[in-house]
Parts: C-alpha cells; sequence; structure tokens
C-alpha cells in the first residue's frame, strides 16, 4: 500500500481531510473563520508530528520501518494544511491588513497604528518563520531535490526538520494557553486539545532521546568489539 509515492499521496490526502473535518467538529462552537482555521492547524500539527515520530520510533521498534516512506507525503501535507490555516487567518481574521498580523492596531486618536498584542505579533512571526522554513522542507522532498542538491546537502536541509516542529510547537502553544487570556473579554472554555498537545511534545521528545540513547549504545558496542578484535593478536603474541 505505501510501496509507490501515488498511493502514498492519495493516502495522506484522504487522511489530511479526514484529520481537517474531525478537528472541525471538536471545534464547532467557534466561528466558520476561526473553527476551519483551528481545524487545518491542528491536523497540520498532527501530520508534523507524525513525521517526527516515525523516524526515531522505527529505530527503536523496526517492525515499523515500512511506515518510513510516508514520513515524506506527511510532512507535505503538514505544510500544505498550515499554509491553508494562515490563507484563513489573512482573509477572515486580520483580512488581509499585514500590521494587525504583528499584533499593531490603527489608534483613531493618535493617527497611526499602535501595539496592542505583543504576543499575538511575536507568535504570528514565528508561525511565518516556520512556514517559509516549511515549504523549504516541502520544495525539497523529491527525488529530484536529491539528485539535484547531493545528498551530502539535501541531508543537511531535511536534518533540521525538528527545528520546524520546535517553531511550531512554540506557535501553537501560544494559542493554546495565552492568546484568549485577555482581561478585558470574556474567556472561553480551555481548548480540548490542550492535553493531547502536551502528549504529543512528550512523545516526540520521548522516543527522540530514547533512539539517540539506543544508537549510542550500539555504536559504543560495537567500538568495543572491534577494540577487543584489534587486541586479540597482540594477546594471543
Amino acid at each position: 500500500m505505501l510501496r509507490t509515492a501515488g498511493r502514498r499521496h492519495i493516502l495522506t490526502l484522504v487522511l489530511a481531510v479526514l484529520l481537517v473535518c474531525l478537528f472541525g467538529v471538536v471545534h464547532g462552537q467557534w466561528s466558520d473563520m476561526h473553527r476551519w482555521n483551528k481545524a487545518a492547524a491542528d491536523a497540520s500539527f498532527l501530520l508534523l508530528t507524525a513525521t517526527m515520530v516515525i523516524g526515531p520510533a522505527a529505530r527503536l521498534w523496526p517492525r515499523l520501518r515500512r511506515l518510513v516512506p510516508v514520513r515524506r507525503e506527511f510532512g507535505i501535507y503538514a505544510i500544505v494544511l498550515a499554509l491553508v490555516h494562515t490563507l484563513i487567518i489573512f482573509d477572515g481574521w486580520i483580512e488581509w491588513n499585514f500590521a494587525r498580523l504583528f499584533g499593531f492596531e490603527f489608534h483613531p486618536g493618535l493617527g497611526h497604528y499602535v501595539m496592542l498584542q505583543n504576543g499575538f505579533g511575536l507568535a504570528n512571526a514565528i508561525g511565518l518563520l516556520a512556514l517559509a522554513y516549511g515549504m523549504v522542507l516541502a520544495l525539497t522532498s523529491t527525488d529530484r531535490a536529491v539528485r539535484i542538491l547531493g545528498g551530502p546537502t539535501w541531508k543537511f536541509i531535511q536534518g533540521a526538520a525538528y527545528v520546524l516542529w520546535a517553531l511550531v510547537v512554540v506557535h501553537t502553544a501560544y494559542f493554546l494557553y495565552m492568546h484568549f487570556l485577555d482581561f478585558h473579554r470574556a474567556t472561553p472554555e480551555p481548548n480540548p486539545l490542550q492535553g493531547w498537545f502536551v502528549s504529543l511534545v512528550v512523545l516526540v521528545l520521548g522516543l527522540r532521546i530514547g533512539a539517540s540513547v539506543l544508537t549510542w549504545r550500539k555504536k559504543r558496542n560495537r567500538s568495543g568489539r572491534e577494540g577487543d578484535a584489534q587486541a586479540d593478536p597482540a594477546i594471543g603474541a
């Protein structure tokens, strides 16, 4: 099922649509703009997290290596959904007024823009940085890109995917836990996905640490065996 790129794309596209619909139900109490920008963002984060999980999980449990090929498609569609999320915000929230994207609002009395939401601006700047880097990763996630860039360069670019994930985690955490805690308006009910978000972050970190420890132990054991093999002739002499 996962052997051909075409099948992987179809499978991932169907999964992405289902996730957006599912999260749309979860956020059904919000206005359409917030409902679907949140749904696209949550589906994007889940697919991106899956790409972070598959690699270390396959090291710890070799039977999961069959899932490794689908990481590419998961990553690509995670970025596509992040772009959809961004466009919904541009059109429905800030209404293409990019000063508002960074926390500024026009003050009629002063006649110019003033900073009202520092955290909102910083979180969005981090989100845009993550989206830009994610698009670089998505555009280079092809066999042709590997041939053009060469193996070492391609691995260097793709190897920093955890930086992208970390940026997305910070961006998401702000909107999950902080943005809606304004003193001058009613605080909405806590996002029901807050606990799941923390669980996924802990899962990725735990698997990453576990895979790193396993790799280190294997290398140490291999070095020990090689050292013993080199020492044997001298002992025998």
